[in-house]
C-alpha cells in the first residue's frame, strides 16, 4: 500500500488542524510580545513556523492538498516581502518534491500495470524516485532500447485523495485565502476539482505530450520529451536533464533569468497557436533550462507534465488579443464592448468604459513597452491595488465576471506572470504577442 494518507478522516483531520495551529501560534506570539520580546522578531518566527507547517502538511498529504499548494506557490511573488521571505523556501521545495511512496508499492504498481515481467522492459530501473508530485512520482530508468527514460507512476488512491482534499480545502478557503492578497481561493479550488479526472488519465496526458513533442521536435527554443509508452497509471517518456526553473529563480544569473522568462512567455502564447493546446500547469517544477556550451541566447526551455491542458483548437481566443490591442490604443468604448460581448461584463451590469480601461492599464503595462522587467514589487503593487477596499479598482473588480471558458486561460496567464516575477526577468512580451496572439496584431 502507498504511504499516501488515504482515509478521508485522517486527511481531513490534518487539513482541519492547520487553522487551529495558526490560531494557537498567534496566541503564543501575543504572549511573547506581552513578555517583552520585540514584535518584529516574534512575527518573523511565527511566519517561519507557519510556512514550514503549512507546506510540510500539504507535501505529506500529496493529492489535492499538494496540488493546491503548487498552484498557490506561483503567486508567492504577490506576498509582501516580510511575509514572502519565510514562505519562499517552503514554496519552492513543494514545487519540486514530496515524500516518496515505498519501493514495494512502486514495484506492485508496475507489476499490476505492466505485467509480472515488467523488469524486462528496462535495462535499469532506479528505485529511488527522481521527483515526486501531487498525484505521482517519477523514476529514472533505461528502456530496453537503451534510451534514458522517466517513468511516471500514479499513487494508488490518488483520485479519492484529490477529491477529498479539495472538498476540505474549500471549507478552509477563508483561512488560506489571506496568504495570497487579491486572489480568491474558492474559484481556484473549484477549477482544480474540474481538472482532476483529466489529470488522473495518463492516456490523455500521453496524447497531449505526443502532440507537443511532435510539434516542437527540432525547435530552436522549446523542447518536449517524447512519449515512449503508456499503460494505465504508468507513463514512460524520454528523460530530460537541465536546470529546474526553481534553481534559476534562486541562483541563476540575470542572463539565465531573462532567457528563461523569454522562452516561458513564448511557450505560453506559441503553444496554443501551434498545437491547439494550452499547457495549464505552469509552476517552476515543470520547466527546465537546457544549457549548452553556446551563449545563453541559444539555450532552450524544456517543458514537462502535460496532465492538465486546455483544448483550444483555434489557439487563444481572438477577443483576448483584440481587446488588448484596443486597450493599448486607448479605445475605451471598444474594449468595453468586447468585454461585454465575451461575458466579462454581465448583461445586468453597467460600467463606465473609461473606468474599465483605467482598471486594465496597470495590468497590461508589460505589453506597452518593447521590453519589461517583471518583479515581485510590481506583482505586489498589482495585488495590493486590486485587494485594497479603498481602491476604485477593488470596487470595479468585484463587478467584473470571469466566463467559465476563460477561467483556465486566466489562471495560466496569472501563474506565468507570477513565475516571471519570481525570475525577475526582462522580457520582450510585446514581440511574443505580435507573433502568436490572435487579434493582437492588426491585419
Amino acid at each position: 500500500m502507498s504511504d499516501m494518507p488515504r482515509k478521508a478522516v485522517s486527511r481531513t483531520a490534518r487539513l482541519a488542524a492547520l487553522p487551529l495551529s495558526f490560531a494557537g501560534r498567534a496566541t503564543l506570539g501575543l504572549g511573547k510580545r506581552l513578555g517583552g520580546r520585540p514584535a518584529d522578531v516574534v512575527a518573523a518566527e511565527l511566519q517561519q513556523q507557519t510556512a514550514e507547517q503549512l507546506f510540510s502538511t500539504l507535501g505529506r498529504l500529496k493529492g489535492g492538498a499538494m496540488k493546491f499548494g503548487q498552484a498557490m506557490s506561483v503567486f508567492e511573488s504577490a506576498l509582501p516581502e516580510e511575509v514572502a521571505g519565510p514562505y519562499r523556501a517552503a514554496l519552492t521545495k513543494l514545487q519540486d518534491s514530496a515524500p516518496a511512496m515505498p519501493t514495494r508499492t512502486v514495484h506492485s504498481v508496475l507489476a499490476e500495470q505492466l505485467g509480472p515481467d515488467w523488469r524486462e522492459l528496462f535495462q535499469e530501473f532506479e528505485d529511488v524516485p527522481a521527483a515526486a508530485a501531487s498525484i505521482g512520482q517519477v523514476h529514472r530508468a533505461v528502456w530496453r532500447d537503451g534510451r534514458v527514460v522517466a517513468v511516471k507512476i500514479q499513487y494508488p488512491g490518488a483520485g479519492d485523495a484529490l477529491l477529498s482534499d479539495l472538498s476540505q480545502l474549500a471549507l478552509l478557503a477563508k483561512v488560506l485565502g489571506p496568504l495570497i492578497p487579491g486572489m480568491d481561493v474558492k474559484p481556484l479550488i473549484a477549477e482544480l476539482r474540474e481538472r482532476v479526472s483529466e489529470e488522473l488519465d495518463y492516456e490523455l496526458e500521453a496524447e497531449a505530450q505526443r502532440v507537443h513533442a511532435e510539434e516542437f521536435a527540432g525547435d530552436a527554443d522549446i523542447a518536449v520529451p517524447g512519449v515512449v509508452s503508456q499503460t494505465g497509471t504508468v507513463l514512460v517518456t524520454e528523460w530530460m536533464d537541465g536546470t529546474p526553473l526553481s534553481q534559476v529563480i534562486t541562483a541563476g544569473s540575470q542572463a539565465e533569468r531573462d532567457r528563461a522568462g523569454q522562452l516561458l512567455s513564448r511557450f505560453l502564447f506559441a503553444g496554443p497557436s501551434r498545437t491547439g493546446l494550452l499547457h495549464a500547469d505552469p509552476h517552476p517544477g515543470n520547466f527546465r533550462l537546457l544549457k549548452t556550451d553556446g551563449p545563453v541566447a541559444t539555450w532552450r526551455l524544456g517543458v514537462l507534465d502535460f496532465g492538465t491542458v486546455d483544448r483550444l483548437p483555434g489557439g487563444l481566443p481572438t477577443p483576448i488579443g483584440a481587446s488588448l490591442r484596443l486597450a493599448l490604443a486607448g479605445d475605451a468604448h471598444e474594449v468595453y464592448r468586447t468585454l461585454r460581448q465575451e461575458g466579462f461584463v454581465r448583461p445586468t451590469i453597467t460600467l463606465d468604459p473609461d473606468a474599465v480601461l483605467a482598471y486594465l492599464r496597470p495590468i497590461i503595462e508589460p505589453t506597452t513597452v518593447e521590453q519589461f522587467t517583471f518583479s515581485r514589487e510590481w506583482m505586489r503593487s498589482q495585488a495590493a491595488r486590486i485587494a485594497d477596499p479603498r481602491s476604485p479598482a477593488y470596487e470595479l473588480g468585484k463587478q467584473l465576471n470571469l466566463p467559465p471558458s476563460y477561467l483556465l486561460i486566466h489562471r495560466v496567464t496569472l501563474s506565468t506572470i507570477g513565475v516571471l516575477c519570481q525570475l525577475g526577468a526582462t522580457v520582450r512580451l510585446h514581440e511574443e504577442l505580435t507573433a502568436w496572439l490572435p487579434g493582437f496584431a492588426e491585419d
